[in-house]
């Protein structure tokens, strides 16, 4: 009996253990990064696709996001303890140390960024560096500081795309920067839905998020409603170069206007309720439109 209860707390500490490293490395939003990677490594394969280096891809791409989304939450432990939906975080809650995470993190960085350069190509593993960097000592050490994080926070935030384009192609041109310059505009009302929703909490650890010193005010919605607009003509860029067809076209138009209506929207409203909404469109909206571009394409 005594050895049937021991064995039972072995597997709830495991257990706990393992939603620990799950909400460590946020793996919903490291599974949605990469997502964004596999659709333009698809593209960049011109219809023949290499499955072991995507294989290659997902994983180094998942391990040095991990690693990013982990090494953040080492630096704002303190300020997670102060925010409701952080605040139940391995590190806040003690569950994990310092010490640990650091080597967790260490160890994903080095084995993600290793996988991308040696298995798939330099340039891979570069950007997967440059991202890595970008985010952890600079973006997020500048929230507390000036809203301008948002838009460094941009450029690792819009690597995915480029990452895998480049893991397919092996170099840069053209047309992986439109697939950049897509997700770097969309990042805009992306964050600032989110940081309207989530004002309260960021404004308990002192972040700067939205783009007015007034907050969620119209300056911040007329801000947000702009970039949605002109995310329209950026995400039609595939269009202009002949990346993808005109039924691709047509529904990333679509897309891009009923996104900038919940813009919009928010904009007459300056609401919570309008802010989630537009924050939920961002999710469903980039996905897509990538996927638009690829499937077209085939």
């Amino acid at each position: 009996m005594a050895e049937k209860i021991y064995e039972e707390d072995k597997s709830k500490a495991f257990m706990s253990k393992v939603a620990d490293y799950v909400q460590f490395t946020k793996l919903r939003l490291s599974a949605l990064v990469v997502l964004s990677a596999a659709i333009c490594f698809a593209y960049g394969s011109s219809g023949s696709i290499d499955w072991y280096k995507m294989l290659f891809l997902l994983f180094g791409g998942f391990l040095v996001t991990g690693a990013s989304n982990g090494i953040n939450q080492i630096l704002e432990k303190d300020t997670d303890k102060m925010m409701s939906r952080t605040v139940n975080r391995p590190l806040p809650q003690e569950r994990m140390s310092v010490n640990e995470a650091a080597i967790v993190s260490s160890v994903l960085a080095v084995s993600g960024i290793s996988i991308l350069w040696f298995f798939i190509n330099p340039l891979s593993g570069f950007l997967g560096f440059i991202a890595l960097i970008l985010y952890t000592a600079v973006y997020t050490p500048l929230k507390k500081i000036t809203p301008f994080a948002v838009f460094i926070g941009a450029f690792p935030g819009a690597i995915p795309p480029l990452l895998g384009y480049v893991a397919a192609k092996g170099s840069i041109d053209v047309y992986g920067w439109i697939l950049f310059a897509i997700q770097f505009i969309w990042q805009f009302p992306h964050f600032w839905a989110i940081a309207w929703v989530l004002d309260e909490d960021y404004r308990k650890a002192g972040f700067k998020m939205l783009p007015s010193p007034g907050g969620k005010d119209k300056s911040s919605a007329f801000q947000t409603l702009v970039y949605s607009i002109g995310l329209i003509p950026i995400s039609l860029l595939p269009l202009l170069f002949n990346m993808t067809g005109m039924i691709a076209g047509v529904v990333i138009f679509i897309c891009g206007v009923l996104f900038a209506v919940q813009a919009f929207k928010l904009y007459k409203s300056c609401s919570v309720e309008s802010a989630s909404k537009l924050m939920f469109a961002s999710f469903i909206y980039l996905p897509i439109v990538q996927i638009a571009i690829l499937i077209d394409k085939l």
